[in-house]
């Protein structure tokens, strides 16, 4: 049985906090608030809860999840070559709606799906879901939505699409904006953009000139 808690309570949040990070390190599934959508989360060391994020989502492993850091500097744990381009964007625009495809290090001991030695990293701007990393390190994060479903702006829209499959619904209020965050890949030899969202292209060519659009 799935439970629901307000995070908007602050007498009960850190209480909420914490069992959410008990959960995730029992490997079960969690929806949080983010700053863009709902997402559903998992502890991203932990194969099996990974798997069973993308089996509730109706997904493969041809579509691994993006990984949610709750400071910027985690990211010379989890990627190989961080490099002036990746600082630059983390500095103007995390936290916020910006993920990065980076190379992974090669020596994380994690199964995220096919990424081919890549890793999708983003720091959300909201304070719950900070909070929430900031207990738990890194968690693996997808929009909390069947997939080919609209991602859930709410913990209400959530529970109709997921269920039972997921153990703590943490409700932190509606989602207002609904928008996806932008997705910047930076592994190949030129920069480009693999989903518009919030920030924008101009906004990216600002740190990135040389950054292509979505048809190159």
């Amino acid at each position: 049985m799935s439970r629901r808690f307000d995070v908007t309570q602050s007498d009960i949040r850190d209480l909420v906090l914490d069992e959410c990070a008990r959960v995730s390190e029992t490997g079960n599934l969690l929806v949080i608030p983010t700053d863009t959508v709902y997402g559903i989360a998992a502890d991203a060391f932990s194969a099996s809860a990974v798997s069973a994020l993308l089996a509730a989502k109706g997904r493969g492993r041809d579509m691994p999840p993006p990984v949610l850091v709750p400071r910027a500097e985690t990211v010379f744990g989890l990627v190989d070559g961080v490099d002036e381009k990746l600082l630059a964007l983390t500095a103007r625009f995390w936290p916020g709606p910006l993920t990065i495809i980076a190379n992974a290090q090669p020596s994380l001991d994690w199964d995220l799906g096919d990424t081919h030695g890549t890793v999708a990293v983003r720091m959300p701007d909201d304070e719950y879901a900070l909070a929430l990393l900031g207990r738990t390190g890194p968690l693996a994060v997808s929009s909390a939505n069947v997939s080919g479903s609209p991602a859930a702006t709410s913990a209400d829209e959530a529970m109709e699409m997921l269920g039972d499959d997921v153990d703590i619904y943490v409700d932190g209020g509606v989602r207002e904006s609904g928008i996806s965050s932008t997705i910047v890949d930076l592994t190949g030899d030129v920069p480009k953009i693999v989903r518009e969202g919030p920030v924008t292209s101009d906004e990216l060519r600002e740190i990135v000139p040389d950054l292509l659009d979505l048809d190159g």
